[in-house]
């Protein structure tokens, strides 16, 4: 990330290391954060977006983040979910801001969070890349997230593809998620990530799961049957040290049908096609045809797998942690 400078200094005198600020700087931490890191003790860092209504509907959101916070200190770990409050980047919230996080009509990807504190936004959720950027800074080793961006499709043609690979691949830090959205170019995804140089380790799975569904019909490069292998893999990082991404599966019993699913993501993306549909739009688009295509049991199953990664998220930073 970029410095932020405090106040302007004379025009004919560079800035002072006084009056720059780095990203680190702008973090507020929440007591209970603060305390366990300074501790050594387990962190989970959390996306905001996920919690918002901007990624799942009300009530949904809320019985997310309680399940997920839940799911994390189950194992003994501490949740910290990510957000940019009052033009201040926030790790863990304050008792009584959990209203303001599931209302979020705005979100913040890593570019966005320098503008979001200059601007000094009133609230940003923050997406799969912004949470690593704030995880990093803070010193937080694991992060849980639903399932992370990739590659689009047709990207040959659009050169789109998720901020949050090159953030994971950037930031050393372990993130758990159900693998990558089912509708984008997933071969071209693990591609993108195996060039990027992120092991992909398949959480007692030889498959690369697809959200949805337990297997994408790819196969992961490396399958850990538990956390203390996970923190073994971060470890052993060589330097500059990236990040690693724990691909874990949605749970069997919420598991949504793999032929259903690939059919309603392919008449969607068709009908986005016609209608000039490209770029971030084309995300809610396909997820609301997907929920009214299975009568709402996606929404289930995207709880389901978002408990299912805090759970192994929280697993993984007790090793890490050595606790």
């Amino acid at each position: 990330m970029g410095t932020i400078i405090a106040h302007a200094e004379p025009q004919h005198a560079g800035p002072s290391l006084a009056s720059v600020t780095t990203f680190s700087d702008q973090l507020d931490i929440a007591p209970e954060v603060a305390d366990a890191l300074s501790s050594g003790a387990p962190v989970v860092a959390m996306e905001s977006t996920i919690y918002s209504h901007l990624g799942l509907p009300s009530p949904s959101n809320r019985e997310a983040l309680d399940r997920c916070s839940a799911a994390i200190r189950a194992e003994g770990a501490v949740p910290a979910v990510t957000a940019v409050l009052d033009g201040r980047i926030r790790v863990g919230l304050h008792p009584g801001e959990e209203e303001r996080i599931l209302g979020a009509a705005r979100k913040a990807a890593e570019r966005d969070v320098p503008v979001a504190v200059a601007q000094r936004w009133e609230f940003a959720a923050t997406t799969v890349s912004a949470s690593l950027a704030i995880a990093a800074a803070a010193g937080i080793a694991v992060f849980a997230t639903g399932g992370i961006g990739g590659v689009h499709r047709q990207a040959e043609l659009t050169g789109d593809a998720s901020a949050d690979l090159d953030a994971i691949a950037r930031h050393h830090v372990v993130t758990v998620s159900a693998g990558a959205k089912a509708f984008l170019d997933l071969p071209r995804t693990v591609e993108y990530l195996e060039t990027a140089g992120v092991p992909v380790l398949g959480w007692q799975t030889d498959d690369f799961p697809a959200f949805y569904t337990r297997t994408s019909g790819l196969p992961v490069a490396h399958r850990v049957e538990s956390a203390d292998e996970v923190a073994g893999v971060y470890r052993a990082m060589l330097p500059p040290a990236g990040g690693i991404l724990v691909a874990s599966p949605i749970p069997a019993e919420a598991e949504l049908d793999r032929d259903e699913i690939d059919r309603v993501i392919a008449e969607a993306l068709a009908d986005c096609e016609q209608a000039g549909i490209v770029g971030a739009p084309v995300t809610p688009f396909v997820l609301e045809r997907i929920g009214v295509a299975t009568d709402g049991r996606s929404v289930p199953a995207n709880l389901a797998l978002a408990e299912r990664n805090a759970s192994v998220a929280a697993q993984v930073a007790v090793c890490v942690s050595g606790r």
